[in-house]
């Protein structure tokens, strides 16, 4: 399992491992914690007291000091993995669900014809619709989307990628993502 380290503030910053998060505990560098603690690390035996130590891991942690918010300020990064979740891995043209190895990245405006990169040019597509869409625009055939594409938050940011979120970490996420957001209706 992972922990949700965020800012003092409550802001998402990364996915640490327990190893990782176990550091902060260590350097007293945690501000504060939400959830009951899901991991229990066991040490050595303590000289002095005879008694085993013990780190019980909180699933959210609030770390001191200054964190850079350079993540605020930019879309998160495009991956497939995470524009078929955020979509749901349903085609944006045909309105079918399909598995992950039958998705394609589709550019509504075709990067040949100066389309971009980018959450909003992108959308999930079967390979039948992708393929049959060439380097054409949904305009262009007359096409509509059974969805619009957005940028996700970084709070749905956290969610997409990918990784096993516990219960607590998903309700602190969740009551932050846009009222808009796909990823409530799952």
């Amino acid at each position: 399992m992972d922990v949700l380290q965020l800012d003092v503030s409550g802001r998402p910053q990364a996915w640490l491992s327990a190893k990782d998060a176990a550091v902060l505990y260590a350097n007293d560098s945690v501000a504060w914690t939400l959830g009951d603690p899901f991991l229990v690390l066991r040490g050595g035996i303590q000289r002095r007291t005879g008694l085993q130590s013990r780190l019980e891991l909180h699933p959210i942690v609030a770390v001191h000091g200054a964190i850079p918010s350079r993540a605020w300020r930019q879309a998160p990064s495009l991956s497939n993995p995470k524009l078929f979740t955020r979509d749901r891995q349903i085609c944006a043209y045909c309105g079918c669900a399909y598995p992950y190895d039958e998705l394609t990245r589709e550019h509504m405006l075709p990067t040949s014809r100066g389309g971009s990169d980018t959450w909003m040019n992108c959308i999930t597509a079967c390979r039948n619709c992708n393929s049959r869409k060439g380097n054409r625009t949904p305009n262009e055939l007359g096409w509509s989307l059974h969805y619009l594409p957005y940028v996700p938050s970084l709070h749905e940011d956290m969610i997409l990628r990918g990784r096993r979120i516990v219960a607590d970490q998903m309700d602190f996420l969740l009551a932050s993502v846009p009222l808009h957001s796909r990823l409530r209706l799952s």
